[in-house]
């Protein structure tokens, strides 16, 4: 940013505190106040007020905490938003707080509007008028229209500058106007004992529910944060922010309170509840004039808040590059003038609050925006509470809010929108969901996971981490795989990962190391981030839920050892280990048989992957060989394929096994086996059990390549004392069959 521009912010605290007070104290104080007060009673209101409040005060708190932890650029709680959730989550926010703010704009004009009511009315019964004349005189629209056109005028001439000057002579006005509703005097309160439980019901009518009248009171309160729009002009927002915002909602809390108590003892609750008349003008000394002046005033100083706020966050959101179309960015995003105000986007501002001017619905506008706004309350609320929880060292406010004062505000904020009105909740949620989507869809390189969520991931993770190492494991017969594959060849040969990927998708976890041969250097170490990012956007890209590692070893035998020693990513303890190589060109095989003894003393379960030219073909035909030896394979063998099976590029496909005995024992091992299946211990079908006598010890290899020549994936077990015995040739002679999966089990698994 440059000097100039850093220059002309020039504000201070003042203007916060006066644009969040003017709003506080504005249109619903003057016109729906005394109807809240007759409806629910003075311990009604104040209850009203309380509630309010116990959303208003933490939302105060949290924003102050986050501007003196960070520099608060212009467009306001967006600007908070956004870089606290990411660009996308918090553009979905921001674009919701930017119409709310724009709809404001046609609220407030709206209700200025209303202080020229009794105007109309004495024209009306003074004079005579033609009937076209009579009629625009009826309309509030012969106000709102040319005041929202005026106050246009002057903040595209004049910019911010002088917007905040008017700011102090409307708020000079507003409280000339309750300094004489407060000294006013009424022939009820003199000759009535102040009762506060009396309503509209002691006298005989039917007052409204509790919660319509706080629907319809809330946007009260809902004021405190407009200063914070103001970001962007003040010298300090990291102190005016907090001081500004805090002193003016707790202010406007006290006034109200003071506003209740004077109107109960002023006015019967059916003349507080007759919305037709302006009751404070009737309570206040000379409030014929100075309660419609002070409407006016309230009214146009919030007005002109949110015409200079709601522009700004439309700015920033266009400076962020998230509106789908580049031109419309760049044309929003421009500013004139030295104080970089923005001229265009307060014209679209000004087009939104024309069409809500035009419904000229008071109620139904103020629905709508409380909606926004308190989804932006929790927002921030949450943001607090999150800030807390991640424990991120670099979050250092040196204003500190309490971590479960932050949590009531935002669960009190989006409980209380259903309170209010659940047809405008859901509608706002679905707003602001499809928003996010369409965010989403144009910026898919704006999607991130922001640093809050990161570090709260953390947290989470870390307590559940020691919860799991701390608490005592319940012995279980069932067992999933917990895998860990090493291989240096994650580019050439997809197998491996491939395998990873569908034993991890459902019932097991995976850890995929990819190893460098070599010693830690800083050439070594950037190789590794790249093959990481790489086989992260793999791992993305095939819908995986894979943990990608990279690790740097001079050696294999070394790079076993700290494989083997790794915790598992999910809590348990990894369970399984996976190696490959290719049956093409077997360079690494006699490394893989030259560290199984190593792999043994942890009793890992072992997976060899020989991979093939043809891969694992059209993924539907698992073979399944077991021997007589097999026995302790056979369960692991029948749970991987089980696995595999559940993942959906294998939804075409079956297993087969083949049992191979010797002819001398046929009949026992065949016993052996079809007992398995009948007790459950097997889930397979006898129809998928194949029973091959063998004559010959040698003949086993021809079998299988005779039987899998078109398996796409065959499964062997093998055991220690062969591989002691033959070494590298276990795996060896199985030419004709596809990727084939070497098996050996610790110990024999149970089925359940």
């Amino acid at each position: 940013m440059s000097t100039t521009l850093t220059q002309q912010r020039k504000f201070g605290t003042a203007p916060v505190f006066f644009t969040a007070i003017s709003t506080i104290l504005g249109a619903i104080m003057f016109l729906r106040f005394g109807w809240a007060v007759g409806n629910v009673g003075f311990i009604g209101t104040l209850a009203i007020i309380l509630i309010g409040h116990a959303v208003t005060i933490p939302t105060a708190m949290a924003i102050a905490e986050i501007a003196t932890n960070q520099k608060v650029e212009g467009g306001g709680e967006y600007y908070i938003i956004s870089r606290s959730f990411g660009l996308v989550i918090g553009s979905s926010i921001g674009i919701a707080l930017y119409f709310s703010q724009a709809i404001s704009v046609a609220f407030y004009i709206i209700a200025f509007s209303e202080a020229f009511t009794s105007l109309f009315d004495f024209l009306l019964a003074t004079y005579e008028f033609h009937p076209t004349i009579e009629y625009l005189l009826s309309l509030k629209q012969t106000v709102s229209i040319p005041a929202l056109f005026l106050l246009t005028a002057i903040v595209l001439t004049k910019g911010a500058d002088l917007g905040v000057k008017m700011l102090y002579i409307v708020v000079a006005i507003l409280f000339l106007a309750l300094v004489a509703f407060f000294v006013g005097q009424t022939d009820y309160g003199m000759n009535n004992t102040f009762d506060p439980f009396r309503n509209l019901a002691d006298l005989g009518g039917t007052p409204q529910s509790f919660f319509l009248v706080f629907a319809v009171i809330f946007p009260a309160f809902t004021g405190m944060t407009a200063g914070v729009g103001l970001s962007g002009d003040l010298k300090n927002p990291g102190r005016s922010i907090p001081m500004g915002t805090l002193a003016g909602t707790i202010s406007g809390m006290v006034i109200y309170f003071f506003i209740t108590y004077k109107l109960a003892v002023s006015a019967s609750p059916t003349d507080l509840a007759d919305t037709d008349q302006l009751v404070m003008a009737n309570i206040a000394w000379q409030g014929w004039w100075l309660i419609p002046v002070g409407l006016a005033a309230a009214t146009i100083s919030s007005a002109l808040g949110s015409i200079m706020v709601a522009p700004r966050t439309l700015q920033a959101i266009a400076r962020d590059h998230l509106i789908p179309s580049n031109r419309l960015n760049i044309w929003l995003s421009r500013g004139r003038g030295k104080g970089d105000d923005p001229f265009n986007a307060t014209l679209i501002t000004v087009a939104v609050a024309f069409v809500f001017v035009l419904i000229g619905g008071l109620n139904a506008v103020a629905g709508i925006i409380s909606m926004f706004f308190m989804v932006t309350y929790g927002s921030l609320c949450l943001i607090s509470f999150l800030q807390h929880f991640a424990a991120d060292p670099s979050y250092r406010p040196t204003f500190k809010s309490r971590w479960w004062l932050s949590l009531f505000g935002a669960v009190a904020c989006f409980g209380l929108m259903f309170f209010m009105n659940a047809g405008y909740a859901i509608l706002a949620l679905l707003f602001m969901t499809l928003t996010y989507l369409g965010v989403s869809y144009f910026n898919p390189d704006k999607k991130n996971l922001a640093v809050i969520f990161q570090g709260v991931i953390f947290q989470i993770s870390r307590q559940l981490q020691v919860f799991l190492q701390k608490t005592e494991k319940e012995q279980t017969a069932s067992w999933r795989p917990s895998v860990v594959c090493i291989s240096e060849h994650s580019f050439d040969r997809l197998a491996a990962f491939d395998f990873l990927r569908w034993l991890s998708q459902k019932y097991g976890f995976g850890t995929y190391i990819h190893k460098i041969d070599g010693y830690l250097s800083k050439s070594t170490k950037a190789e590794a981030n790249k093959a990481q990012k790489r086989l992260i956007q793999m791992a993305e890209s095939s819908g995986s839920n894979i943990y990608i590692d990279t690790l740097i070893s001079p050696s294999y035998t070394s790079a076993i050892a700290q494989v083997i020693q790794l915790p598992g990513i999910s809590g348990t303890d990894n369970n399984l280990l996976m190696l490959e190589y290719s049956k093409h060109n077997p360079e690494n095989l006699k490394d893989i048989v030259d560290n199984f003894k190593l792999v043994r003393s942890v009793n890992f379960d072992v997976v060899i992957l020989g991979s093939s030219e043809r891969s694992f073909g059209l993924k539907q035909s698992i073979h399944l060989w077991i021997t007589s030896r097999d026995f302790k394979n056979a369960t692991l063998m029948i749970l991987l394929a089980y696995i595999i099976l559940g993942h959906r590029d294998w939804r075409k496909g079956y297993i087969k096994i083949f049992a191979v005995f010797q002819e001398g024992t046929a009949d026992d091992e065949r016993n052996r086996l079809f007992g398995l299946i009948e007790t459950g211990q097997l889930p397979i079908s006898p129809n998928n059990v194949e029973i091959i006598i063998r004559k010959e010890a040698g003949e086993i290899r021809s079998i299988v390549n005779e039987k899998s020549i078109d398996a796409d994936l065959t499964i062997i077990g093998f055991n220690d004392e062969l591989l002691k015995h033959d070494g590298a040739k276990v795996f060896e002679g199985y030419d004709r069959t596809g990727n084939t999966v070497f098996v050996n089990a610790g110990e024999q698994k149970s089925i359940k």
